[in-house]
């Protein structure tokens, strides 16, 4: 009895590299089947699927980012009328003080006149 690669002729075990052969054919086929590519409708579905998730999460991005900028433009508003107040309150001390000093002016321009 003479054995090649490992199997003995004679004893009749080529059965069971058969067996192992069809098997293994078998695993990679079940295997090929769960990770070939999709058909051309499941894809366009898939893409379709897809870019809807895709306008989604933008449409909500660009409703925050509008959120964002009226948030800013308001405080914006709100600051600039603050400063508005702010220099209106300062213009009119500014006239207060004008006034006072020019009503100085004349008393004194007056007192020196009597001298």
């Amino acid at each position: 009895m003479s054995q090649r690669n490992g199997y003995d002729e004679g004893n009749g075990n080529w059965g069971g590299f058969v067996a192992g052969f069809v098997l293994g054919g078998l695993v990679g086929a079940g295997a090929a089947l769960l990770w070939a590519p999709r058909s051309g409708t499941e894809t366009r579905e898939q893409i379709q699927h897809k870019a809807s998730e895709l306008q989604g999460l933008a449409e909500q991005r660009l409703a925050d980012a509008e959120s964002r900028v009226d948030d800013a433009i308001t405080q914006v508003g709100e600051r600039a009328s603050e400063f508005q107040a702010r220099g209106q309150d300062v213009l009119e001390e500014s006239e207060k003080h004008l006034s006072q000093a020019v009503e100085e002016t004349k008393k004194a321009a007056d007192t020196a006149k009597d001298f």
